[in-house]
This record gives C-alpha cells, sequence and structure tokens, in this order.
C-alpha cells in the first residue's frame, strides 16, 4: 500500500495475541502482548500512526479480528498460511517471532490475502458444512450396521440397500442375545437420528437458498448436468465471489485440482493434484463429474431446473455436457484410470461454472 506508515503483524490464538508494529519512517520495531480479546487489539491499533496496514494467518479463530479492523476503518488482511515463506532450516519458533516474520514478509510483499466472506455467506456455509459431516457420519454408521450383520451371514435379499424396504427388513432382525439387541437396537437408533438430522437441514437450506444473495449464481449453476441444488448452493458458499478469479485456470488451482509441479534444470516430472483450497468443493465437483461419462442429452429433472434461465447460460451449460463427455471418453480410450478421468473432467466442469457463474 504506498503512503503505508505503520506496518503490524499479528499471530493470533484463542487466549493470546502477539503483535510486532514497524514504523516505515524509522524502521523501529515494537512488540505487544495481548490476551484474546478483539476490543483492545483494535483499540491500541486505532492509536497508531497512519497509514496502517495490519495482517495476520487465517486459522481456527476465524474473521472476526478483520471485520472488528475493518468496522474501525483499518486496513486487516488475513494471510493464506500455506503460501506464508518460511526458512526451511529455522528450528525456533514462538508466537513473538511469528509475529515479527509476518510484519516483515508484509513490509516486502510476500504474503497472499485471502477472501474475507460475509458474514451472511459464512453463516450459510456453516449450514452447508454441518450437513456435509452428517453426510459422512451417516456413510459410516451405515457401514457399522452392514458390517455387523455381515458378520453373522446375514445378507439382504433384495437389490438396493437403505430403501425404504432396506429398513423394514432391518427392523425384522432378531437376535439371540441381550447384547446384540441393544448393540443392534443402537446402530439403527444413530442411523435413523442422523437421517433425520440430514433431512432436516436438506429443508432448511432449500429454504436459504432462495435468499437474493444466493439464488441467482445458485441458479445458474443448478443448470448443469450433476449440479443439483445442494451442490449448488455448497458450491457457490465455499467459493463465494466467482469474479475475484480472472481466469477459469484460478479457480481450478484454488480448487486444488492441478496437477503439482516439480521442474529443474531438464528435469520435468508432474505428479498428483495439490489438493489445495477447499476440500469440500472439490469433492463436491468429481463426484458431479461422473455424471459426464453418459452421452449428452437433457432430461425432464434437468429441463426443469434449467426453466427459466437465459438462453446464453444454457449454451454454456450444453457445451459442458458435449466437451466433458468428449473428455471422458477419449481419455478412458486413451487407458488413463477411472479416476484421473474423473478429476480431469471435475477440473474442467470448475472452468465451465466458473463461466456461468460471472456472465453478465
Amino acid at each position: 500500500m504506498t503512503g503505508t506508515v505503520t506496518w503490524a503483524g499479528l499471530d493470533v490464538h484463542a487466549r493470546s495475541i502477539h503483535a510486532a508494529v514497524v514504523d516505515a519512517r524509522s524502521g523501529e520495531l515494537v512488540r505487544r502482548h495481548f490476551g484474546g480479546e478483539t476490543e483492545a487489539v483494535v483499540a491500541w491499533l486505532a492509536q497508531l500512526p497512519g497509514p496502517l496496514r495490519v495482517c495476520y494467518e487465517a486459522g481456527p479463530t476465524g474473521y472476526g479480528l478483520a471485520r472488528a479492523c475493518a468496522a474501525a476503518g483499518l486496513c486487516c488482511e488475513v494471510i493464506a498460511p500455506s503460501k506464508t515463506p518460511r526458512a526451511s532450516g529455522d528450528r525456533i519458533k514462538s508466537d513473538r517471532k511469528d509475529a515479527e516474520l509476518l510484519v516483515r514478509l508484509l513490509m516486502a510483499g510476500s504474503l497472499t490475502p485471502v477472501r474475507v466472506p460475509a458474514p451472511e455467506l459464512e453463516a450459510v456455509r456453516d449450514l452447508v458444512r454441518v450437513r456435509a459431516g452428517l453426510r459422512d457420519d451417516l456413510s459410516r454408521e451405515r457401514q457399522r450396521t452392514s458390517k455387523m450383520l455381515l458378520r453373522y451371514g446375514r445378507v439382504y435379499p433384495g437389490k438396493s440397500c437403505w430403501t425404504r424396504a432396506h429398513r423394514l427388513w432391518l427392523a425384522d432382525q432378531r437376535w439371540p442375545y441381550p447384547a446384540q439387541e441393544l448393540a443392534w437396537c443402537d446402530h439403527l437408533a444413530a442411523v435413523d437420528g442422523l437421517a433425520a438430522r440430514r433431512a432436516a437441514i436438506d429443508e432448511q437450506l432449500s429454504l436459504l437458498m432462495h435468499a437474493d444473495f444466493l439464488w441467482p449464481t445458485v441458479a445458474r449453476l443448478r443448470c448443469f448436468r450433476g449440479v443439483d441444488s445442494l451442490t449448488a448452493l455448497a458450491l457457490h458458499v465455499e467459493v463465494g465471489d466467482w469474479a475475484r478469479f480472472v481466469r477459469p485456470a484460478q479457480l481450478s488451482a484454488w480448487l486444488g485440482l492441478v496437477p503439482t509441479l516439480s521442474q529443474s534444470g531438464e528435469s520435468l516430472r508432474r505428479g498428483g493434484i495439490t489438493k489445495t483450497g477447499s476440500r469440500h468443493a472439490r469433492r463436491l465437483l468429481v463426484e458431479s463429474a461422473w455424471h459426464y461419462a453418459r452421452p449428452p442429452r437433457l432430461g425432464v429433472t434437468l429441463d426443469r431446473r434449467q426453466a427459466g434461465q437465459p438462453a446464453h447460460i444454457l449454451q454454456i451449460a450444453w457445451r459442458a455436457q458435449c466437451r466433458l463427455h468428449r473428455l471422458s471418453t477419449r481419455l478412458r480410450g486413451a487407458g488413463k484410470p477411472a479416476n484421473v478421468v474423473t478429476v480431469a473432467v471435475a477440473r474442467e466442469l470448475a472452468c465451465f461454472l466458473w463461466a456461468a457463474a460471472v456472465a453478465a
């Protein structure tokens, strides 16, 4: 920032905040230590000579300090910890040293800030992630229930598990010992409870997604094959401001869907994907990518989701179906593993979603 007089780096924890401040005119370094109270830190920063620029690393403490600084008219950036340069030979780490490192890197322009989401968007994202956790818990509990049946040679005679007929069959199971009966009842209660909680959250998310700050983008994203309403909502709240990515390749890199690269001299080696950014969004894209193995078509369900959307958005969605199916077919024909093909399709699907989200 041109004309900055004071630079500040903060090492933020739940019960302590270490601050390192450098006066750009004199080069003087000042250190302070606070408790976990945000108000005291903001009040002290507001007394420093301006213009002031502050930073701290993203972590479990969230964005409360950044929002408090913004409310006080202070420039505060939240830094991506994974991109903070650190000396490999430095074996001494302390909160005070971390704060000093941050302020010096901030002055050098060597830090990468992350986007601070709007409070209402972060609130919906919290609920979306609760649903994702419930989905994982339900999957694990269903596995435990199935494995108990398998241990005793009980196999469901039907074709599809976890349907209504399958649930009735589970309820009819009887066990010879009281301990087994109690264990079985606990498994069923856990599955039913988690399923009920997930259904309740799904209902709330179905209502929340129609908010003015969510629905225009969600409605565009759900025009794509494999991206239903809840998936579109989850992708939108994870990415946030789609327009902050100048090119679609930047979004793919942020999602961790690009391969790693190791190049030195004449040697160049590419590895697996980087897996940076939002793990939840990356998983949803990979799941959606499986749908593009089938030939392009416009079914009844997809046609219903696309109703009322602009023609240019529908054209982007149709081009995505055609191109991604060709990509999937070509890579499978070349003998690529199924997972590699799916990730490649997910990477390009993210680019098409970006195009639809930012289209005028």
